[in-house]
This record gives C-alpha cells, structure tokens and sequence, in this order.
C-alpha cells in the first residue's frame, strides 16, 4: 500500500474537494438537527448528511484506495448503495410512525388521517 503523500495532484484535489463537499453536507444536516424546532421538520436535515454527505466522502474514499492499491476499490460502492437505499426508507418509517403517534394522542396541528387510511389501519 502507498502512502497518502504520494497521491498525484490530479487525484488529491477531487479527493479533497468530495471529502468538503461530503463533510459539509454532513454539518449542515446536523445543523438542521439541531436548529430546527418540530420533530417533522428535523427528520428531513439529518437525510442530506446521511445521503449525499456520504456519497462524497466515500467515493473520495474510493479515488484514494483505488490509486493506492492499483485496483478498484468497490467496498465503498457497495456501502453507498445500502445508504442510499436505507435512509429514505427509514426517514419514512420515522414519519408515519411520529404522525400516528400524534394523531393517536390527538395533537391538534396534524391534519386527520383520510378515510382510506383509518379503514387500512383498523
């Protein structure tokens, strides 16, 4: 394995620039965690970190494996995908069940489930 030092400067600067691109937008999802002020509103910052903050820190992760190790690294691909994949999903999941929490406790600033839904669930 080479050292970092010996990375050419053509793959050093994108590596750096996804790596502040992707810590960024992992900041600035934790900044909305914690700024912004209803669980509804907080659930959507924390994706942009989680989704695109890690794509760029993994595939700057997979440009400086890749030219150290004179092979594609593709362990980076496979963890993004499943990111990728499981955030929404999970932000999802967190939604639905905040909303029928609220609706059940009877918090007056969530609209009524539609009819559809009330039968589904019954």
């Amino acid at each position: 394995m080479t050292s970092f030092e010996a990375l050419p400067l053509w793959v050093a600067i994108p590596v750096a620039l996804l790596l502040v691109i992707g810590s960024s937008l992992t900041f600035l999802g934790t900044l909305g965690l914690v700024r912004l002020r209803s669980f509804y509103d907080r659930i959507h910052a924390p994706t942009l970190g989680t989704s695109w903050g890690t794509a760029g820190i993994l595939l700057a992760g997979l440009l400086a494996f890749s030219w150290g190790q004179d092979r594609v690294i593709v362990h980076e691909l496979v963890i993004g995908i499943f990111v990728m994949i499981t955030t929404p999903v999970t932000l999802m999941l967190l939604g639905r069940a905040a909303l029928h929490r609220d609706r059940k406790d009877g918090t007056p600033d969530i609209p009524p489930a539609a009819e559809r839904e009330t039968q589904e669930l019954l």
